[in-house]
């Protein structure tokens, strides 16, 4: 740095030695002048340096936010159904008259009829009436039951099955190990050399997952980055820290396949009782909020 600061001072000063010594120094151009100003600053500043600075090391990482979407619709607060009703209430008074509607109608004035002893329309006489029809399928619809939103893995809390909080989103978490303790994070690998960071994911998945469980990632770029710190006994050795670049992936089919690993898949609010805060905090900065 600082042969560039003398060689590029001594340049200037052949400038401004030839524009004193040139007669026809009147006429200038704009970058001459520019020159001029330059080497005037150069002249009269002191040049220092600052002492090297030693870079510290820090290990790239990518991880990878899996998230299942809700299986069902979740509950409807009380404006919400309010609205609910509302429309359903607009859309019948707006709507035409359906065929069963007026077929029914048609049914009405037969029965008039058959009251006033007229002779009735051959065509309309049916075996089975709109009234007998809206009868049978009221009873078979009172023999059905929802399902209950509430699951098994629910009651029992299980946080490894994909079967619970079915109206909530849902994020997989692995227990990776940092020096002598162990948390629930991201799944995450280190990036190597001839890689994008982009292959480096998709092996985070394959190796962590296995290849039951079919994902997509959504974008070539990470949408989220965190950084820390390594304990003291993992500094000492280089590395100072790491840089994780979080991409986001969704969840389409399949099972884990691999048997040893620690997994649990939570919702938003179980993510941050169970992940560091901080790395938590980065993580809610990409998600969308219930």
């Amino acid at each position: 740095m600082t042969n560039v600061i003398a060689n590029l001072t001594s340049k200037l000063r052949f400038e401004y030695w030839k524009y004193n010594n040139n007669s026809s120094n009147m006429i200038i151009s704009r970058s001459t002048k520019a020159l001029l100003s330059i080497c005037k600053i150069a002249n009269s500043a002191k040049f220092t340096t600052s002492p090297g600075v030693t870079k510290e090391k820090w290990d790239l990482l990518a991880a990878v936010c899996v998230e299942r979407k809700p299986v069902i619709i979740p509950e409807l607060n009380k404006l919400e159904k309010e609205f609910k009703e509302y429309l359903a209430d607009l859309e019948l008074r707006n709507s035409l008259k359906n065929d069963m509607e007026i077929r029914n109608e048609a049914e009405m004035k037969q029965q008039e009829l058959m009251k006033a002893g007229e002779d009735l329309d051959s065509d309309i006489i049916l075996k089975q009436t709109v009234q007998d029809f809206i009868d049978a399928s009221s009873e078979e619809a009172s023999k059905f039951k929802l399902a209950s939103r509430i699951t098994d893995d629910d009651t029992t809390n299980n946080t490894k099955s994909l079967n619970r909080k079915l109206d909530k989103n849902l994020v997989l978490l692995i227990n990776n190990k940092f020096g002598k303790d162990s948390f629930f994070t991201l799944p995450q690998a280190k990036w190597q050399a001839g890689e994008t960071m982009r292959q480096t994911a998709e092996r985070v998945l394959k190796e962590t997952c296995g290849d039951s469980m079919k994902t997509q990632i959504q974008s070539n770029a990470p949408a989220g980055f965190y950084k820390y710190k390594y304990p003291k006994e993992i500094r000492e050795k280089g590395s100072q820290g790491a840089k994780v670049f979080i991409y986001f992936a969704r969840y389409q089919q399949g099972d884990i396949t691999n048997k040893n690993l620690q997994y649990q898949w939570l919702d938003r609010n179980e993510l941050c009782k169970t992940m560091p805060e901080k790395y938590c905090k980065s993580l809610q900065e990409m998600l969308i909020d219930e």
